[in-house]
């Protein structure tokens, strides 16, 4: 009698295990049916948490091993963790209900601490309620689905898993459907508007030309893009000079959704006295056009996350001037995802705060309303969705030294290999993009035996800007076998790349890249 009784109160407790997990599931659901894929899902702020205090050794293996699959993780794992949390909070929510007497208001009880932790990790009660009523409406069907049991029932455990379930598996799918629709729904709102002459964009006549019937002038923008595109080699597989597609990479998988009208830049620390720039502040002070490269720290040596586009913006020296900043050691550039970064203020003040990218306004991917663009560092303290400058009389870590990282200097020197291509006379033809940051390229050089002969590239034509990659090309006669290109950069100092695979971790890769052609 006793082992039954033992073993019923073990299926009671895996059966509310169970349901809970349910309303966990639920819950989740029902924040993304509110709230979309913002800041204000659930998952999102579990997810920055984790990406704050997880070992730096973990994030290392995220990244050096399983790349872009190491983010799809951290969000699965955040939503786990989250349906775990919530699900444990509706459990007790219905087991005080339960120790009260009041078992009919179980589903109730059940959503209140759901509700009260998705509104402390998220600050949005209103949006919260989708996480607090969904749990509430899976444990309260769990529970009529048993008292609706018959006493001849012989599994009445298992009606109420299914029901919990079922109410599982309904929300998830009215959460994707509704969820999707309130994110692709929401972008940027419109910025304020500078003065005439004022964005870099022209000298504000072009709207009187086209109401004379006149072709408007190009801008300044249009021209450079126009320039770049003409200096593009026009190759199978290779990106133009300005990317098709820029890389982005994030500590989190939900971007910030901040409206130019609410941002600001605040320096502090270090300062006679805090100084802050809103939005209208930056627009209407003269602008900067400039093409700069962007090189991921933990990319792989021949990897695609190095990037370049036209980027306008304010420089941020003058803004440290504006401010009074005096001379430094350091600053912590922090995001409005929780992001920081520590490099010197002697690069800062060479660096621009930039609102747009390619004549368009910065795309949120990217930091909309701004970001930084530090000109031939790595790409981990171009600090997107910025909002605060701490100028520092010591040296501190950002987020990627305290995991161990070292990627806030100079980039280094690389030379890719991204096309490989037969042409019409029978010859071979290699290609792809170099890049050393302020340094420049100088020669790429190209060995078709596997490096034991090597010879010149053909490069384009510099791009203004301080940082800025080029594309090369060369082209041979195959020997009549399979055989080994390998390629290196000789940068603008007359440095050349050093020859050995050194890794992403932990200070960038490093190395010539090579590949086997048929």
């Amino acid at each position: 009698m006793k082992r039954q009784e033992l073993t019923a109160a073990a299926r009671e407790r895996w059966v509310v295990a169970l349901v809970a997990l349910a309303a966990g599931g639920a819950a989740v659901a029902g924040s993304y049916a509110a709230a979309g894929f913002t800041p204000s899902y659930v998952v999102a702020p579990v997810e920055t948490v984790l990406a704050r205090y997880i070992p730096g050794v973990f994030i290392t293996f995220a990244i050096v091993v399983l790349g872009d699959l190491g983010k799809q993780l951290s969000l699965i794992g955040a939503t786990l963790l989250a349906v775990l949390v919530l699900g444990t909070l509706a459990g007790l929510g219905r087991a005080i209900a339960e120790q009260a007497g009041l078992r009919p208001l179980a589903g109730p009880f059940a959503g209140i601490p759901v509700w009260g932790a998705t509104v402390a990790l998220t600050g949005r009660p209103v949006l919260s309620l989708g996480a607090g009523l969904a749990a509430a409406l899976v444990v309260s069907l769990a529970g009529l689905a048993g008292r609706m049991t018959r006493a001849d029932d012989p599994s009445p455990d298992r009606r109420r898993v299914v029901t919990s379930l079922a109410g599982l598996a309904g929300l998830g799918a009215a959460g994707w459907f509704l969820g999707n629709r309130r994110t692709s729904s929401g972008g940027p709102a419109a910025p304020p508007t500078p003065a005439a002459g004022q964005d870099g964009s022209g000298d504000g006549g072009s709207d009187a030309q086209a109401a004379a019937g006149e072709t408007p002038a190009p801008t300044e923008t249009e021209m450079l893009l126009a320039e770049a595109e003409e200096k593009s080699f026009d190759i199978d597989g290779l990106e133009p000079l300005v990317s098709e597609e820029f890389y982005h990479v994030d500590i989190s998988s939900v971007n910030p959704q901040v409206q130019a009208q609410d941002w600001s830049l605040s320096v502090t620390g270090a300062v006679p006295e805090e100084t802050s720039f809103d939005y209208q502040d930056i627009i209407e002070r003269e602008s900067t056009l400039e093409f700069s490269t962007l090189r991921c720290v933990g990319e792989r040596l021949n990897g695609k996350k190095t990037d370049t586009a036209l980027w306008e913006g304010v420089r941020v020296g003058d803004l440290l001037e504006a401010a009074n900043v005096p001379d430094r050691c350091c600053v912590m550039a922090r995001g409005a995802d929780s992001f920081f970064e520590e490099f010197p203020v002697a690069a800062l003040r060479e660096s621009l705060l930039v609102y747009r990218m390619n004549g368009d306004l910065l795309p949120r991917a990217h930091g909309y309303p701004a970001r930084l663009v530090v000109p031939g560092h790595w790409g981990e303290i171009h600090v997107k969705w910025v909002d605060e400058l701490e100028i520092l009389d010591e040296p501190a870590k950002g987020y990627w030294e305290q995991k161990g990282w070292h990627g806030t200097g100079p980039v280094n020197t690389v030379a890719k290999l991204y096309a490989v291509n037969d042409r019409q006379d029978g010859r071979k033809q290699v290609a792809g993009h170099s890049y050393a940051g302020t340094r420049g390229i100088r020669t790429v050089e190209v060995s078709t035996d596997g490096g034991s002969t090597w010879n010149e590239a053909d490069l384009t034509e510099e791009l203004p800007g301080r940082a800025v990659w080029r594309q090369w090309k060369y082209e041979y006669e195959p020997p009549g076998s399979t055989h080994e290109v390998v390629v290196r950069a000789v940068d603008g100092e007359g440095t050349l790349q050093p020859q050995e695979d050194s890794g992403p971790y932990p200070s960038g890769p490093s190395g010539w890249v090579s590949r086997r052609v048929d």
